[in-house]
């Protein structure tokens, strides 16, 4: 099963200020501010929502293909994603934007002050699923995540109008979209995830009811946090899968890309719904013991020794032999 996975490409500017913002600031002079703050660490970080989920399905042996935008300086993060299991040939390249990047600051009090520059993920719209489908063969899926808004919408359509299944995940980039928008980009969809607190939001600004979303779409996955996930479809009892126990919760950023690239890898494996769901949550586990969201390390001994810990032998056995 051939699955492309867009969405954002981007690296994260980390930066540590020992001091707090607050003695910085004047109170009658904060409409003329002009600050420099002396940081002491920077920490730079591989991310994007697209690239996440892409890395972690390379993880698992899944050899996603990776569809977005990025700059000319995305060469060595190509190549570790490259070496990490991802087709990234059909990632485009701007010639004038740099790539995506979130640069932030955070004091001693864990106040932040940040920015987001889109850079070449403006270009994300430019992008022909039919060339990324020409070139690997076809494609069975693919996963519209959060990217440049109009190009999530030009996927979507372009889906549509090929016939190609298609799973909607619009993530952080919910709170700018209209209902209108919204209904558009899950009309349709094989697939819909979001978190609980999405789930609600897609409701409120569509005006559709739960069971009116859910008979347009093939399957809801709602992620549950602590409590795992629900998948939902039309005639046949919710699925609930739990999460196996975590050893730490060191940082929970992308564990929700985590989850998508474990259960997609199910899918592609054709493994079933619910054995989808627990790989997900297995892999969601393991980011949320990390610092980052691409720093962890995948060892399949490893993971299949929590996976049996946590769902059993038998979930195991249709697991295991996928894994490469």
């Amino acid at each position: 099963m051939r699955i492309a996975v867009t969405g954002s490409i981007a690296t994260d500017h980390l930066m540590t200020f020992p001091g707090r913002f607050a003695d910085q600031l004047v109170a009658d002079q904060l409409h003329t501010v002009s600050l420099s703050f002396l940081v002491d660490t920077l920490d730079v970080r591989r991310g994007g929502v697209g690239a996440n989920i892409a890395f972690g399905m390379g993880q698992l042996g899944a050899t996603p293909v990776l569809v977005g935008a990025a700059g000319s300086d995305f060469d060595e993060y190509r190549a570790w994603l490259d070496r990490h299991g991802v087709d990234t040939a059909s990632v485009r390249i701007s010639e004038v934007l740099h790539t995506a990047r979130f640069v932030v600051t955070t004091d001693a009090d864990h106040n932040q002050i940040g920015s987001f520059y889109t850079g070449a993920m403006s270009e994300a719209r430019l992008i022909e699923l039919k060339a990324v489908a020409d070139r690997v063969g076809g494609l069975d899926l693919v996963l519209i995540g959060a990217d440049d808004p109009e190009g999530m919408l030009r996927h979507t359509e372009e889906c549509r109008t090929r016939a190609i299944p298609f799973a909607a995940d619009f993530s952080q980039q919910i709170a700018r979209m209209d209902g209108d928008e919204i209904r558009i980009l899950l009309d349709g969809a094989a697939f819909l995830f979001s978190n609980e607190y999405e789930k609600g939001l897609i409701e409120a600004k569509t005006g559709w009811t739960d069971e009116e979303i859910l008979a347009r779409v093939g399957h809801r996955v709602t992620t549950l946090g602590a409590r795992g996930v629900r998948i939902e479809r039309v005639g046949h009892d919710p699925i609930e899968v739990g999460v196996p126990e975590e050893k730490a919760k060191v940082d929970p950023t992308g564990v929700g890309d985590a989850f998508r690239a474990g259960f997609l890898s199910g899918l592609a494996w054709g493994v079933g719904l619910e054995r989808a769901a627990q790989v997900g949550c297995m892999l969601a586990t393991l980011v949320i013991e990390t610092l980052g969201t691409q720093e962890y390390e995948l060892s399949r001994v490893h993971f299949m020794d929590r996976f049996t810990k946590a769902y059993g032998h038998e979930a195991a056995q249709e697991v295991v032999s996928h894994l490469t």
